[in-house]
């Protein structure tokens, strides 16, 4: 066995230990916010766009939840089974104007913002002009509504009254998936950060094991 091997099978499993315990300790964090949803017959889809730019048609169901979760794949769905029928039905239709069925859930007590507590889930039916965006008819119905400086959705009805998509962190190991591996699924990205850094971490320890191998050798 060479003295460069030998440096090697010291370092590097420290350096995979250190890897494994950064990964395997890492925290659970999610972002707190409104998720936007359409209803397809009896089931919710995450939206594919913004509520600023989806112009849905008449008779269209839409929802927001408010709530803590990694990314749209484990975002919450809104609560209730209200198709546009029940939610529409005290308001006819009227020429040049659309009805856009709105399911508004705030969430539960969990997922609130410190020393808030969040409304009871509700519906509406919103007539609005006929290219009107999801957003103006939101308006329409629940204001005030409330955007951060990149036009992101904070608040409805003036629900959370501050604070807008903060990262939260519940404290809990995941081992299965980092905060990184979560937004690569969102953002379609390279590997997870976590996995990036330790990877480094490796590749820098090892070659200080070799470096320090070279040395040896030459004082030899």
């Amino acid at each position: 066995m060479t003295r460069r091997f030998r440096a090697l099978s010291a370092v590097l499993p420290a350096a995979v230990c250190l890897l494994s315990a950064g990964v395997g300790q890492a925290q659970a964090a999610g972002y707190r916010y409104w998720s936007f949803w359409d209803r397809d017959g009896g089931h919710w889809t995450y939206a594919t766009e913004g509520p600023s730019t989806a112009r849905p048609a008449d008779g269209d169901v839409q929802g927001f939840r408010f709530a803590v979760s990694q990314d749209s794949q484990d975002a919450a769905q809104p609560r209730g089974s209200a198709d546009f029928a029940a939610i529409c039905a005290k308001t006819p239709a009227q020429q040049g104007k659309k009805r856009i069925a709105l399911v508004l859930d705030f969430g539960t007590k969990a997922d609130a913002p410190s020393g808030e507590t969040p409304p009871a889930p509700r519906t509406a039916c919103a007539r609005v002009p006929a290219d009107a965006t999801t957003a103006e008819a939101l308006a329409a119905v629940a204001g005030p509504l409330r955007y951060d400086t990149n036009a992101l959705l904070c608040a409805i009805a003036g629900y959370p009254r501050k604070g807008c998509g903060e990262q939260v962190t519940s404290g809990k190991s995941t081992p299965s998936k980092s905060d990184g591996e979560a937004k690569k699924t969102d953002e379609g990205g390279g590997p997870s950060v976590g996995l990036v850094a330790g990877g480094a971490v490796v590749l820098a320890l090892a070659g200080a094991a070799v470096w320090q191998s070279r040395r040896r050798r030459g004082d030899a």
